[in-house]
């Protein structure tokens, strides 16, 4: 099979295409035929070994020391299941599935093994390839962290870097829960941000939202460009700081100023569960929840994808297809040999 494999640690330019061999499922796990893969940040940090201030040798003793253990990048996939382990159990041969691999990676080749129990799920008719590819990331993160925010109906939530991958997710779901969404982001992607339910948006070249004097049931901070210090007044009493990343300084000062505060700050990483795609699976079908899509490109033009997911003020995820495969594959669902979706 053909994959993408990044070698060293560095730029777009260390990707590079390999034949290697079609990986065999081990018992519990899934073969999947990969039809289309994004490029979410987490692959570009892998990539790069790009991580917080002081979490550099934590980072390489994680993801490995010279180069990514597992070079074949790509978190988030949609396909079609191949083959089974023995013991696997919940999918069948011609099912459409999707799901986010994690630090396990593999997305970014034509076929990627995932074990049955992990986050991956049936894709349903109404979500093209292309769309499921794009749900995991953006939308599983979000969801995931609302989640331990315990986000209630009526309740005001900011989020930092609302036209991010994960703050374009946050702003749709929490609108959804019921809260009450300020944005923050520039202000060409305000229109965006305000048609995906955000009440109020504050370009943040204009203003400075930790010194508006506005308070918050919640802020979500994607960009992370203010430190929690910062952060915590805008919130009212109770009130609750997720941040999607920190550097260990900050992680460690987060374990003091929230007890002197009296607000709490929820940090880590996104739990990955299927239960959860299914639930942003059939927000989609109610068109509560849209994957936002900035552009499609085809598998051998991967590297160029992953330059592209480097420029800043991309709204939406970048995506590659599978070659050989057309548009209207991934548009409409078919019949025959791979089922009834495929």
């Amino acid at each position: 099979m053909t994959a993408l494999v990044c070698e060293r640690y560095g730029g777009p330019e260390v990707l590079r295409f390999v034949q290697c061999a079609r990986p065999a499922p081990k018992p519990g796990e899934v073969l999947v035929r990969v039809l289309a893969s994004s490029i979410t940040s987490g692959d570009r940090r892998v990539r790069s070994m790009d991580v917080p201030r002081g979490f550099g040798i934590l980072g390489r003793l994680a993801l490995g020391w010279s180069a990514p253990r597992n070079p074949v990048l790509g978190a988030t996939f949609a396909g079609v299941v191949q083959a089974l382990g023995s013991g696997a159990k919940g999918f069948a041969p011609g099912e459409a599935v999707f799901g986010i691999s994690g630090f396990r990676m593999g997305g970014h080749a034509e076929y990627v093994c995932i074990p049955a129990t992990a986050a991956l799920a049936h894709k349903p008719a109404h979500l093209s390839f292309e769309q499921a590819a794009a749900s995991p990331f953006g939308g599983g993160t979000a969801l995931s962290f609302l989640k331990r925010a315990k986000l209630l109906p009526g309740e005001t939530i900011l989020v930092n870097g609302a036209s991010g991958n994960v703050g374009l997710a946050t702003v749709q779901l929490a609108a959804h829960m019921g809260g009450t969404v300020t944005g923050v982001c520039s202000a060409a992607h305000t229109e965006l941000v305000q048609s995906l339910g955000a009440a109020q948006v504050i370009d943040y070249r204009q203003k400075d939202f930790t010194a508006m004097g506005q308070r918050f049931d919640v802020v979500f901070d994607t960009a992370c460009n203010h430190p929690v210090g910062r952060c915590l007044p805008v919130l009212k009493p109770g009130g609750r700081l997720i941040r999607l990343l920190s550097d260990l300084p900050e992680m460690l000062g987060t374990l003091v100023l929230p007890r002197r505060s009296g607000r709490q700050v929820i940090a880590g990483t996104a739990e990955e569960k299927a239960d959860d795609l299914k639930h942003l699976a059939n927000l989609v079908a109610q068109g509560r929840y849209q994957p936002i899509i900035a552009r499609v490109f085809a598998f051998s033009e991967a590297i160029d994808a992953h330059r592209y997911a480097d420029r800043p003020s991309q709204p939406g995820s970048v995506l590659v297809r599978m070659n050989g495969v057309t548009k209207d594959f991934f548009l409409a669902p078919h019949a025959g040999a791979m089922g009834n979706d495929a």
